[in-house]
């Protein structure tokens, strides 16, 4: 057993992984299954909408739109949904990887993590937070979350950006990060800025957190 990863495919379940831009099975990629045999327990369509069956069932695969790792002994680890890992400085990031490591600070209740618009680096990880109970939004709180990032992340992963307030979130409870990738290319890009932005935090903010 490993510590956070997903372990090994069930008996039954052909599962490989498909690196999305070659359509080839790799150790980093799609987390898919093979159609040849069919597995059993896999549907056999999306009821009513044959666009989006034909979209997860092709090239002979079944397309989960999940992004997954498997190491040398064949446990494959969860990254993040598909349309939600993002590239910075050429360094694919998962918001699911920098979100686990958020919420084990003191202070984060919730967190979601992601792309903010940067001229140098396309986009840096941005951080939006619910405080804990007992923590007031302000800089002294900002720096010391952004520190603990620092610590327990590699530099390319670093939360660069964080913001406090409250997460946008579906009627089944799954957090919209379609919305707040559209508030950072509002904030950071060349539209007009959108009502209601709250405080924004940066790392160059703070001397102390400077390498």
């Amino acid at each position: 057993m490993k510590i956070g990863s997903m372990g090994r495919p069930l008996p039954g379940y052909d599962v490989v992984l498909v690196d999305p831009n070659t359509g080839k099975e790799a150790d980093d990629g799609e987390l898919c299954l093979r159609l040849d045999p069919r597995p059993v327990g896999l549907m056999k369509s999306y009821f009513g909408d044959a666009a989006k069956t034909a979209e997860a069932f092709r090239d002979g695969y079944y397309h989960t739109g999940d992004m997954a790792s498997r190491d040398a002994e064949g446990v494959i680890t969860y990254v993040g949904r598909d349309d939600d890992v993002f590239k910075s400085s050429d360094y694919r990031l998962s918001p699911f990887e920098l979100e686990s490591v958020l919420i084990e600070h003191p202070a984060v209740a919730e967190a979601a993590v992601v792309p903010s618009p940067d001229a140098v680096k396309l986009s840096v990880p941005k951080a939006f937070v619910v405080l804990a109970a007992g923590y007031q939004p302000g800089p002294a709180v900002a720096e010391d979350i952004l520190r603990y990032c620092r610590e327990h992340l590699a530099p390319f992963k670093r939360i660069r950006r964080l913001e406090f307030g409250e997460l946008p979130k579906t009627i089944s409870g799954k957090i919209r990060r379609v919305e707040l990738r559209g508030t950072e290319v509002a904030r950071h890009g060349d539209g007009p800025l959108p009502a209601g932005l709250g405080v924004e935090y940066t790392e160059e903010e703070f001397p102390n957190l400077k390498d």
